[in-house]
């Protein structure tokens, strides 16, 4: 029978909770301070805005056709959280305003929101596979600094967008700003179908983030108890071939 055996440093399980959390809020905040927002237009008014904005979320085509003819910015975000028209509509499911604005010749598909979201993180996060799938095909970007498209499928154990995004060279290892790889999400969600595909497909298991805890340290701590012992088994193997 399996023992689950915590280290000195596991022990102390709720006080590095809470710096797990303080960490994940801290990388938030820096994303939010370095990630580029689309500057409202001065001669765009409140009004127009907030009408532009409505007509991304209720899938108004006609009202978003109009203001792009009129030279209208295509790229224009909401105040708030700096989510521009195209992850609007990717969030609010608009399908016609989805399509339009996809192929249009001004689009910025990698814009980021304050909290340094792209509209291809947000389909991995919402499952939207075939958006995925198609802001891919138009170029959208699978790996940038920080939080990417596989830590959000990762941690809703999407294995369909994870395997999607793998398979378009998503750099597999990819580090959050505190070192959090998207295998050590699936490890602490207890996604392990997700868990098996990114170490079949060359995860490095022992990998730590800033607290020094590898994926095998948030499976203990989350009790995922059968994703803990296959990287425990994993590891014990690895270390037996450097004997």
């Amino acid at each position: 029978m399996r023992q689950f055996q915590l280290t000195s440093q596991l022990r102390q399980c709720s006080r590095l909770t809470i710096w797990f959390v303080l960490f994940l809020f801290s990388s938030i905040i820096c994303a939010q301070s370095l990630s580029p927002v689309t500057s409202t237009p001065s001669s765009t008014s409140s009004f127009e805005i907030d009408k532009i904005i409505r007509a991304a979320r209720f899938d108004d085509l006609r009202t978003i056709k109009q203001f792009a003819e009129q030279d209208g910015d295509v790229n224009l975000a909401e105040r708030e959280r700096g989510e521009t028209l195209l992850m609007i509509s990717v969030r609010e499911q608009s399908q016609k305003v989805f399509d339009y604005l996809l192929t249009h010749p001004k689009i910025k598909l990698d814009q980021r929101a304050k909290n340094g979201d792209t509209a291809i993180m947000l389909a991995a996060y919402l499952e939207q596979n075939e958006t995925v799938q198609r802001l891919i095909a138009a170029g959208a970007q699978v790996n940038q600094a920080g939080w990417t498209a596989l830590h959000y499928a990762a941690v809703v154990g999407s294995l369909d967008i994870v395997e999607m995004l793998i398979a378009r060279f998503a750099y597999i290892d990819a580090e959050t700003p505190n070192k959090t790889t998207p295998l050590m999400l699936a490890a602490r969600r207890g996604e392990m179908n997700v868990v098996k595909y990114l170490i079949a497909e060359g995860a490095d298991i022992s990998l730590k983030n800033m607290l020094g805890w590898t994926a095998y340290d948030f499976a203990v701590e989350s009790e995922r108890r059968d994703i803990a012992a296959l990287l425990q088994d994993l590891m014990q193997e690895k270390a037996k071939e450097h004997k």
